[in-house]
């Protein structure tokens, strides 16, 4: 049986929220358990549930996706992915300690690349992950 990675999606958008689930049932190794609509919701959510991994929208009302990331208990904060049509975020989601960033809309290769990426960061104890074959993390 595989270990179910508990996931929560938060994007003020629906459309992106449905585009992302309809994508991340392709992975039985995924579990949606939340999904919120900004970033108060999403940080409600998140301290709630307790999940394994975030993928999150930079621009929500309310809080934004830095803004919740900055929110987060820094001893339980999950793997975030942030999920943005906007790539001049990529700098700053890294400098947050985001996991990966996802580029709108997302391509399932890139998703699946992510996924297993999360897979293999938490078969090993959460040390960090190689991003290419030439051993840049």
């Amino acid at each position: 049986m595989v270990n179910k990675i508990s996931v929560v999606i938060a994007d003020d958008e629906r459309p992106a929220r449905m585009f992302l689930i309809s994508l991340l049932k392709n992975f039985e190794e995924i579990s949606i358990v939340g999904e919120a609509s900004n970033g108060i919701e999403a940080l409600g959510l998140i301290e709630q549930l307790k999940p394994d991994l975030i993928f999150l929208d930079v621009q929500m009302p309310g809080l934004d996706g830095f803004e919740v990331v900055r929110s987060l208990k820094k001893t339980s904060t999950p793997i975030i992915v942030f999920v943005t049509a906007y790539d001049e975020y990529f700098t700053q989601a890294i400098e947050l300690g985001a996991f990966d960033c996802l580029l709108k809309p997302v391509e399932i290769s890139k998703l699946k690349e992510t996924i297993l990426r999360v897979c293999e960061y938490q078969s090993r104890g959460n040390e960090p992950v190689n991003r290419n074959k030439d051993g840049i993390k």
